[in-house]
């Protein structure tokens, strides 16, 4: 079946053919030591990122502090947080990294997601995630172990009520509707991208036929070719952008050697250049990046890409 092009002017921005973007995870600084950030320079590093020349800015979803796994996000609810970016920026994509799907009640997201499609007029992208804290799910009293079966049932119950009029359907997790209820506004494009984060324990064919782009994770993540070779053939040789998440630092000394380690990517920007741009020509979209080990002011990280590195990539 021919994919249809994907008519969403955040998503066309971020995600073209044969171009790689740029992304940052929320909060745009490293704050390797803790657990953490500190958000009170937050709007500044907002402003600097857009400015730079960024394509998205991501938000994770971390509803606790969980011990064990050591990382509090960006602190604020996702879609909260995103309503504030709104009203704060202009250009840039608003994406979350993902929302936890299992964990959350896909009416009111969907009303959220929505709401975010008309204030950032169309700059708002759905990133879904299976969610990878176990410990979470007694908290919502969720079965972790049919968290994969609720994040189909999910995207199904979202674009239910974004797609119909006066929607019809059941939902083996959630509810109902009956056709005497809508869900307004309406969506301006007609259409609210979702994007895969991770697997989410689902295959890469439902993946690539129910969602609109796949970000992953992890050193398999980085073997552009390989995934490509899979992902191509899922999505029948049609455009479907693929992306990937690191830890991420930039080194002071433009000409020190790209390094990779577990999920940790680094380097000085000059083989950075040439190590995207291989990988860009293999295919990948989108690169996201966290900057949660980084030792560096993330100013002069952010101007350091302004100035030398997204320029290359946007000829």
């Amino acid at each position: 079946m021919e994919k249809q092009a994907v008519q969403h002017k955040g998503y066309q921005r971020l995600f073209e053919p044969q171009k790689l973007s740029f992304g940052l995870i929320a909060p745009m600084k490293g704050y390797a030591n803790s657990p953490f950030p500190d958000m009170n320079d937050h709007e500044n590093l907002v402003k600097r990122t857009e400015d730079a020349g960024f394509g998205a800015i991501w938000l994770r979803d971390v509803p606790f502090y969980d011990p064990g796994f050591g990382d509090a996000g960006q602190l604020y609810d996702p879609m909260v947080y995103a309503g504030w970016l709104a009203a704060k920026t202009k250009d840039i994509v608003i994406g979350t990294a993902g929302v936890v799907l299992p964990l959350r009640d896909p009416i009111l997201l969907a009303k959220q997601a929505l709401s975010l499609d008309h204030l950032t007029n169309g700059r708002f992208i759905l990133g879904i995630a299976g969610g990878d804290r176990p410990d979470e799910y007694p908290a919502f009293g969720i079965d972790f172990e049919n968290r994969a079966e609720r994040f189909r049932d999910a995207v199904e119950v979202m674009k239910a009520v974004w797609e119909q009029d006066f929607p019809v359907h059941k939902s083996e997790y959630y509810g109902q509707l009956t056709g005497n209820l809508d869900m307004v506004p309406k969506l301006k494009s007609g259409h609210l991208p979702l994007i895969n984060i991770g697997r989410a324990r689902q295959s890469l064919t439902w993946i690539a036929e129910n969602t609109d782009g796949w970000i992953w994770h992890g050193p398999q993540a980085r073997d552009v070719a390989g995934v490509m070779d899979m992902w191509q053939r899922r999505n029948e040789n049609e455009y479907s952008p693929y992306g990937y998440a690191h830890f991420f630092d930039l080194d002071e000394n433009p000409d020190a050697p790209v390094q990779v380690s577990g999920n940790f990517l680094t380097g000085g920007r000059n083989h950075l250049i040439e190590y995207w741009e291989n990988q860009r020509e293999q295919g990948l979209s989108h690169m996201l990046m966290n900057l949660k080990p980084s030792q560096r002011d993330p100013k002069a990280i952010l101007d350091e890409f302004g100035e030398h590195i997204l320029p290359v990539f946007k000829k």
